[in-house]
């Protein structure tokens, strides 16, 4: 089959791989319609992750048809055409029975952390990803969701991770009716933060990012305020200023390891790698947001070790909430709104690729090229 293939810090290929077999009673074997690249494959392509092998095929969003199923699974058949979010989650454990599959205990028995995902680094248990023309996927009673008749694949794709955790960025955040609430990062995730953040009763959101096409793409979208921060000395001033001083209600950082903005971090952060990414972003959210404020963190970081100003936390009496947004919990819900109009994912995606040419769809990405806000790889047979 073809597939993705990581060789090493911007380096990508499409490649002949061997079929995905059943390996457990549990186990499905999806046929992939539609996957996407990530900004957290970003984090991967460019080297910033730990244990990111050689070999590898990325992707953690990807929609597709049950295939072939293993002789316990009765949750989905043959022929369904399924979600299936980031999150690879047993269902039974202490953590995915309180809802927190981004923290399956029996998926990633390597990490004290995180739980399984598709197609990121041995960190997150090393699973092949969806970036390819088929997949295993483990625990097929509890993952793969049916998309319901007459969802436009599109819109499908994205709630594997962009609208769950653009949706979870706004629910963690704890946001009342009439909160400011600032998002740093206008990618899809922050995009869509912005735009849930509504949902949750905002009075105003504000986006800071430094590509004016996203900027612009979010005003009308979320819709919001949105702000270029390489045109403001000081974001934080700028946000206290904006807020009468107080700071804003909640900062949400969507932005996560390789933030722009301050020579110190991305020296030590992305350069170096003497720590676990660019804090940039956190510590804008951890400085401008108000005393007692929230901080809701979905970019991604690498493990283990940040600066971040951990003593502005204390004294400013800071509630910190941070997660893999758990998928499954949400997409009931998300389901429902895509249905009734609430939210429009597929208008996010902006360039529809062929598997073919994964290494080109990563260039415009990562490159930020073309206006790209969210590409979409399509395999062979879901073009035929």
């Amino acid at each position: 089959m073809l597939a993705m293939n990581y060789r090493g810090p911007r380096r990508v290929r499409i490649d002949q791989k061997p079929m995905p077999t059943i390996k457990h009673p549990e186990d499905a074997i999806v046929r992939v319609t539609r996957s996407c690249i990530c900004g957290s494959d970003l984090h991967l392509y460019n080297g910033n992750v730990p244990d990111t092998r050689v070999g590898m095929t990325f992707g953690h969003e990807f929609i597709g048809v049950i295939e072939e199923i293993g002789p316990e699974v009765h949750k989905v058949k043959v022929g369904d055409t399924v979600i299936v979010p980031f999150n690879i989650a047993c269902g039974k454990c202490h953590f995915c029975q309180q809802g927190l599959f981004g923290n399956c205990h029996e998926s990633n028995p390597e990490a004290t952390a995180v739980g399984g995902f598709y197609g990121y680094a041995h960190i997150a248990g090393g699973y092949d990803g969806g970036q390819a023309e088929f997949v295993r996927v483990p625990y097929a009673n509890v993952g793969p969701t049916v998309i319901p008749q007459g969802m436009d694949p599109d819109d499908a794709v994205l709630l594997t991770d962009v609208v769950p955790t653009g949706y979870q960025a706004a629910e963690m955040a704890g946001i009342q009716p009439g909160d400011t609430v600032v998002v740093f990062g206008a990618g899809p995730v922050g995009i869509m933060a912005a735009r849930c953040s509504w949902l949750f009763g905002a009075g105003r959101v504000i986006v800071f990012d430094q590509y004016e096409y996203r900027l612009e793409f979010v005003r009308n979208y979320a819709p919001c305020e949105a702000y270029n921060f390489t045109e403001i000395d000081d974001p934080v001033v700028f946000i206290k200023k904006a807020t009468d001083w107080m700071g804003a209600d909640v900062c949400i950082d969507a932005v996560g390891a390789e933030a722009a903005g301050s020579a110190l971090q991305t020296i030590t952060g992305r350069k170096t790698l003497l720590q676990a990414g660019s804090a940039t972003a956190l510590h804008w959210a951890i400085n401008s947001v108000k005393k007692g404020g929230i901080v809701s963190i979905v970019g991604v970081y690498g493990p283990t070790d940040n600066l971040v100003p951990i003593g502005n936390v204390l004294n400013k009496g800071l509630t910190i909430r941070g997660n893999q947004a758990s998928v499954k919990r949400h997409l009931p819900r998300l389901i429902e709104h895509v249905q009734n109009g609430i939210l429009n994912p597929k208008a996010l995606i902006t360039h529809r690729i062929p598997l073919e040419e994964v290494a080109e769809g990563y260039n415009i990405f990562a490159n930020k090229l073309d206006n790209c806000i969210k590409p979409v790889l399509i395999p062979p047979s879901a073009r035929q």
